[in-house]
């Protein structure tokens, strides 16, 4: 079979099974434990430190020299995706349009965080020339860089699980973390080929590098508009082929294979311009190719490399430090954390010291870039192995305590926003919960019992301590008159006594609950609440199950891919056009047009109208497309 294949069988796979299980039974764990606020990666590096120190320490060279080459494919994985977190469309909109003043620019929020970054760097190399009173430091511009980095990845899902994503602040925090993730990336790449090679003509291969993306930018735009390019990708999307992955491993081995060829030392730049250049076409939403790719990366390539991360780590070297190595460390967060707190006074003006504060806490954390930039530091001799060790434990602390201490110092505000009221924390209310979270809807579960309070709030929900009963619980939620209550206590007497209070007290129309009963039901028509009849519910999921599988299965299974809306009809130039006449989005699907009292199922002929509510499906791409051609006068 080798002879036929011309294959060596020579590779050892049980260290990269070691490897990969542990890839898999670490998020098991955390979950086990509840430990869900801890970044995989910090527990991945602690991981890989145990089995390094005791397993893979007696491998051969040849089995380390495999592993190490496939956390580096990770590596350049990371940094592809970091790229791809950039959203070009926001900091491109940023860019001022009308003269600049003093309110204007602290408003702006790319302004505000290329200021940001610049403090970063004075305060960063000012830093640098403190601790080398502590240390020897060979380059202390090197060492700056070093310390300005942060982590999108890990401000990215704090902002988003808070719901803070698309507000003005949450906005103005990702764009300046953004920003410092390219400059510093760009900065790193030219400084690391000058300490190595010098002054060389070669320099200018690098800015060659932004002319190829420029290059791509402008195939890209054009291949986009073909219609023979959309219709071959789309066919070749599926099953086998998989082109979309196909084109993107290549995106980022041409950006990567390129840059290597200028220097090792540049290729994360080429790997993050590569995600920034896909990022461009992607609309930075959740497509099926988002997902996939997330798929790859965080779930093989991305852990192998944290993994050896921790397997590298050499502890040892913090004692090669001249003087006490716990007054450096201690000196060198300190200093992490000045360098972010003080640029984050510039949103002072607009948003108060306390939120500011808190931003720059958020800013200080970091992960890949600075692991990333102290390993090149150390393999050039730029800084010593004590330094690589002190920066490692650096990234794994500021990653557990900036996110903690932010949210202690930065409350949500939960109960100003547009929110859904949960009563009763059961499994049900739980799972509500969370589905309305991956809908972007905010929801709030009123809990009775401490134990389960407590419990909800460890898995990241809002939870608010309570009895459903008790009506000062819904004036200090801030309950308006759009708000939907769902009653879903473990007791259906308990859920119409609830509800008949929050309709005869407080006159709340949007009211919902469950019954299992004629006679619950009845009092809940009587008190005009909209209900789940839970028997009829549960009989027509199991008429669906045998009449009609696939399409249950679709709906219910792949609910984080795809997703069911009903959009109504504002835009006036969409009356009287035929649905073959728009091209939507092809992760998407109309399934019904209401008009009036009337349902149909809609064809190519059919006739959209103003104030039709159609009912469409797919991917959060497609429904924007739905949404923007709907809602907006420039659809056509």
């Amino acid at each position: 079979m080798g002879h036929l294949l011309n294959i060596s069988f020579n590779f050892e796979y049980y260290p990269l099974l070691i490897v990969v299980f542990l890839a898999w039974l670490i998020p098991v764990i955390l979950s086990l434990l509840r430990l869900q606020k801890v970044p995989t990666v910090i527990a991945e590096i602690l991981a890989g430190y145990i089995i390094g120190k005791y397993i893979i320490a007696h491998f051969p060279e040849t089995h380390i020299q495999s592993l190490d080459f496939l956390a580096l494919s990770g590596f350049m994985f990371l940094m592809f995706l970091s790229g791809l977190e950039i959203d070009v469309k926001q900091i491109l909109l940023s860019f001022p349009k009308r003269r600049l003043n003093f309110g204007r620019f602290l408003s702006n929020p790319l302004l505000v965080g290329i200021a940001f970054f610049i403090l970063s760097l004075i305060f960063s190399y000012l830093t640098a020339h403190l601790l080398g009173s502590l240390i020897e430091i060979k380059n202390k511009w090197y060492l700056s860089l070093i310390m300005v980095t942060t982590s999108v990845g890990i401000i990215l899902p704090v902002l988003k699980s808070r719901n803070e994503l698309n507000s003005r602040f949450g906005q103005m925090v990702i764009t300046a973390a953004a920003v410092a993730d390219i400059f510093s990336i760009i900065l790193f790449s030219f400084t690391a080929f000058i300490i190595k090679e010098g002054f060389q003509p070669e320099l200018f291969l690098i800015i060659g590098l932004f002319f190829l993306f420029y290059i791509f930018y402008r195939i890209g735009n054009q291949l986009t508009q073909k219609t023979l390019f959309k219709r071959i990708t789309y066919q070749l999307s599926h099953a086998a082929s998989q082109i979309q992955i196909r084109g993107t491993i290549l995106l980022i081995l041409v950006f990567v294979a390129l840059a290597q060829f200028i220097g090792k030392e540049i290729m994360l730049l080429g790997a993050f311009l590569a995600g920034i250049l896909l990022s461009v076409f992607m609309n930075k939403s959740r497509s099926i190719l988002l997902l996939k790719l997330d798929g790859m990366g965080y779930g093989f390539f991305i852990p192998v490399f944290f993994i050896m991360v921790g397997v590298h780590f050499d502890e040892t070297a913090l004692t090669q430090m001249k003087g006490s190595p716990w007054l450096f460390l201690i000196a060198l967060l300190v200093a992490l954390y000045a360098i972010k707190i003080f640029p984050g006074f510039l949103w002072q003006r607009i948003f108060g010291i306390r939120k500011a504060f808190s931003g720059g806490i958020l800013m200080a954390s970091r992960l890949s870039l600075i692991i990333a930039a102290s390993k090149i530091g150390l393999d050039f001799g730029i800084i010593t192995p004590a330094l690589n060790a002190s920066f490692v434990l650096m990234a794994v602390i500021t990653c557990i305590i900036s996110p903690v201490i932010y949210n202690i110092i930065s409350p949500r505000e939960m109960l100003k926003m547009d929110k859904v009221l949960i009563i009763g924390g059961s499994s049900t209310g739980v799972l509500l919960s969370r589905r309305l979270k991956m809908h972007g809807k905010n929801s709030i579960i009123v809990e009775s019992s401490r134990k389960r309070y407590l419990e909800m709030l460890s898995k990241g929900l809002n939870a608010y301590l309570g009895n459903g009963f008790d009506k000062n619980v819904y004036k200090k939620l801030n309950l308006q008159s759009h708000n939907y209550v769902v009653v879903i206590t473990d007791s259906e007497i308990k859920n119409t006594e609830i509800s008949q209070m929050l309709k005869e007290e407080f006159g709340h129309h949007k009211v919902i609950s469950k019954t299992s009963t004629w006679h619950i039901e009845k009092q809940l028509m009587d008190l005009q609440v909209e209900y789940v009849d839970v028997t009829r519910t549960i009989a027509t999921t199991i008429e669906n199950l045998i009449l009609r599988p696939a399409t249950y299965h679709i709906l219910v299974e792949t609910f984080e891919n795809y997703k069911v809306e009903d959009i109504t009809i504002t835009n006036s130039n969409i009356s009287g056009t035929q649905i073959k006449e728009m091209p939507f989005h092809r992760d998407g699907e109309l399934i019904l047009v209401r008009r009036g009292h009337a349902v149909e199922i809609p064809h190519g002929d059919t006739y959209l109208q103003e104030n039709d509510i159609v009912t469409v499906m797919g991917t959060e791409t497609a429904l924007q497309d739905f949404r923007e051609k709907f809602r907006s006068s420039l659809a056509r």
